[in-house]
């Protein structure tokens, strides 16, 4: 299915006028924060490769969120949860309160939110989730490129931080080159001590 309006359309149909999509990156890596992004498109907007984040390559997703963010008729917003706050309360609900913290942060309010994957409870207007939303929602699809590339940059300042482990290359997932690096180095104070194998090489420098 083509990336499209269809269920921004069919709201609009039915009386509701501002649609927001909504949607995370980096619920899986091991180390780093989860970072939510928000987007209201003008209902006239149009673009020929906008999609899901993950179907384009790095230079696509800078060259959209530049393209979305110098838009003045997109109103969006990301926000980031840390890693010791994930360690607090788990991954799914630091993924939650990233989405609410986003979507009260717009300078507009939506009136219904399209949000990938499945339903967030509680959240603070109506909603509907799509799973692969963000390969069919222009919304979904927007919001998914800015969370991407906002955390891919954060990585790359952690990087800077934490050079030892290449965080600008893997962005923090588990790749074979991040899994070496932490074996030899072991984990430094923004990986995800409850995730494997972040965890087992706590369990091997503690044995």
């Amino acid at each position: 299915m083509r990336c499209s309006f269809k269920h921004e359309r069919a709201l609009w149909k039915s009386g509701i006028e501002i649609v927001a999509g909504i949607d995370e990156a980096g619920r899986g890596p091991l180390a780093g924060p989860v970072v939510a992004a928000c987007v209201i498109l003008p209902q006239k907007f149009r673009h020929k490769t906008l999609t899901d984040s993950k179907q384009l390559n790095e230079p696509q997703r800078e060259e959209i969120y530049a393209e979305l963010t110098a838009n003045q008729l997109v109103c969006w917003t990301s926000s980031a949860v840390e890693h010791d706050e994930i360690e607090r309360i788990n991954i799914l609900r630091a993924t939650h309160d990233a989405m609410r913290r986003a979507v009260r942060a717009l300078a507009t309010a939506p009136h219904h939110v399209l949000i990938d994957g499945l339903p967030v409870r509680p959240f603070p207007y109506p909603h509907t989730a799509i799973v692969d939303g963000d390969a069919k929602s222009l919304s979904i699809a927007a919001a998914s490129v800015i969370a991407k590339v906002t955390r891919d940059r954060i990585m790359r300042e952690l990087d800077a931080l934490y050079p030892d482990y290449a965080f600008a290359q893997h962005k923090g997932y588990a790749t074979e080159l991040h899994q070496e690096r932490l074996r030899k180095h072991g984990p430094c104070p923004i990986h995800r001590r409850s995730f494997y194998p972040v965890a087992e090489q706590l369990q091997l420098l503690a044995s």
